[in-house]
């Protein structure tokens, strides 16, 4: 052989070992993300009540992440993290709900764009981006070929567009879907838009899982099975997406993530650092990827490891601002531990609230930093059936101590939960002697996180919008304050912290 053919061939071998990825090998990648749905809501995670079948079949032959973590309970802020692959305090004003995205910091989404995918956001968007340093528009919604709110007559949850971009897509290009559903967030419209020949009988109040803070009553049932209809129609549009791939011979090669932006959009869920509304449902399928198909990972997950782990799947180097990690090593061993901790934030939504928790060594550790206000969730859940029951049982003084965390004020300043033996966080550790190390490692951990990462507490955060007993908007409130992190310029460090 050549010396030239040598050098040639060592080269090659060098790409592809190096992830190097030819076009027509990159995989199609789509990310299914509902909107306000808890990561025991579907039937793969145990639920027995909630019909997904078409998310089951995609765990059954892929892979169902067991511990997997938002970094934020918020909906714009979660969604926010994910795209960027950064913590909600490194992305500037994002941190807060409805705020924009730090203008320099780069969506994975371009990087696939950029790359040569052809990328579609449709459904709820729920993502803006600041201006640049220099005062000129980022323009980030660039970072796809296809914005749509995905709503007809008939179907306003997001997810009308979904197969017809996947049918009209590019033959000649890989695809990126962010394909975001407005279910299940209220007011809950999948009841009146019912179609039993598409999604099958109603869910019935009788069926459902009451957890054990909230009241069990018939409002609160009602008010779970119309929750649990919009999570059925959600799973309905991804099974529409999959017939579609199986039409084009496509779903061998398109990595699929399933997850939700935060919790129920209940009491002691939506907005809590605690799991019923931090933990995500995380599905993946991706038949010429996960090397172990049907077997679940007990891998601590951060949803900032996605863009990290599309990024690799497509070939393309994650930007140096992304502080999450690749989830390969466990495609190929669901064993693997590419990372220990898992950190989230409780910032402003709605209410003034700032909360940090770890995850680690099986335990959750929180810490808050407004121990003086109850975390009652945002306001569309304190105007809820169920957040009514919870008040009136609580002014007969009917409240088991479960219920009563919903309205607790003051707050503990320190929490600390065994994750396996207490799965609702109903029992805090904090402060007992047979814990000590393990807490006081935790908040060594937390601390070291926070300075990384220049997270803060600025000396006035944002206030109240709503009124806490009703949920009614406070007219003329000035509320916006200073945002976690910005007060040290921490959209500047791409530090991740431990991990």
């Amino acid at each position: 052989m050549s010396p030239s053919r040598t050098i040639t061939l060592a080269v090659l071998a060098a790409l592809f070992s190096a992830g190097w990825i030819h076009a027509a090998d990159q995989p199609g990648v789509i990310v299914f993300i509902a909107d306000d749905v808890s990561w025991n809501d579907y039937g793969c995670y145990g639920n027995t009540a909630a019909r997904t079948p078409n998310i089951d079949w995609l765990a059954a032959h892929g892979m169902r992440f067991d511990q997997a973590y938002l970094t934020a309970s918020s909906c714009s802020p979660s969604r926010s993290s994910i795209i960027t692959g950064r913590y909600p305090h490194n992305n500037g004003k994002a941190a807060e709900l409805h705020e924009p995205i730090a203008g320099h910091l780069p969506w994975f989404p371009e990087l696939l764009r950029d790359a040569g995918y052809y990328t579609a956001l449709s459904g709820k968007n729920h993502m803006k981006s600041g201006p640049r340093a220099d005062g000129t528009p980022a323009n980030r919604p660039a970072a796809f070929d296809l914005i749509d709110g995905g709503r007809q007559n008939g179907n306003s949850g997001g997810h009308a567009n979904w197969r017809k971009i996947t049918a009209e897509r590019p033959a000649d290009q890989p695809f990126f879907f962010w394909f975001a559903s407005y279910d299940a967030h209220r007011a809950w419209d999948a009841d009146k838009q019912w179609n039993a020949a598409k999604y099958g009988p109603m869910h019935q109040p009788e069926n459902v899982i009451v957890p054990p803070f909230l009241i069990d009553n018939s409002a609160t049932r009602s008010d779970l099975a119309s929750y649990y209809n919009e999570v059925t129609r959600f799973d309905f549009y991804i099974g529409e997406v999959l017939s579609e791939l199986r039409q084009q011979d496509a779903l061998q090669n398109t990595l699929i993530f399933v997850l939700a932006d935060n919790g129920r959009p209940f009491p002691r869920a939506k907005t809590r650092i605690h799991d019923s509304g931090m933990k995500t449902a995380l599905v993946a399928h991706w038949p010429q990827g996960i090397r172990t198909p049907g077997v679940p990972t007990e891998s601590l997950t951060s949803v900032i490891d996605l863009a990290p782990t599309i990024l690799e799947a497509a070939g393309i180097s994650p930007a140096e601002s992304m502080q999450g990690v690749s989830l390969h090593s466990i495609f190929s061993d669901p064993t693997a531990r590419p990372r220990q901790f898992a950190f989230s934030e409780h910032n402003w939504h709605d209410y003034e609230a700032h909360g940090r928790g770890v995850r680690g060594d099986g335990l959750l550790l929180i810490r808050n930093s407004r121990p003086e206000l109850a975390w009652q969730g945002p306001a569309d859940s304190v105007r809820s059936p169920s957040h009514s029951s919870l008040q009136k049982a609580r002014d007969a003084k009917r409240l088991n101590s479960a219920q009563n965390d919903v309205f607790l004020s003051p707050r503990p300043l320190v929490e600390l939960y065994d994750l396996k033996q207490d799965p609702h966080q109903l029992h805090n550790l904090a402060g007992i002697p047979a814990f000590r190390t393990r807490q006081q490692a935790l908040e060594n951990t937390l601390d070291k996180w926070i300075e990384a990462t220049r997270d803060s507490v600025p000396k006035e955060i944002s206030h109240d919008r709503f009124d806490r007993e009703t949920g009614e908007a406070i007219n003329g409130a000035d509320y916006r304050r200073t945002t976690p992190g910005e007060d040290r310029e921490a959209t500047l460090t791409n530090a991740p912290g431990p991990r």
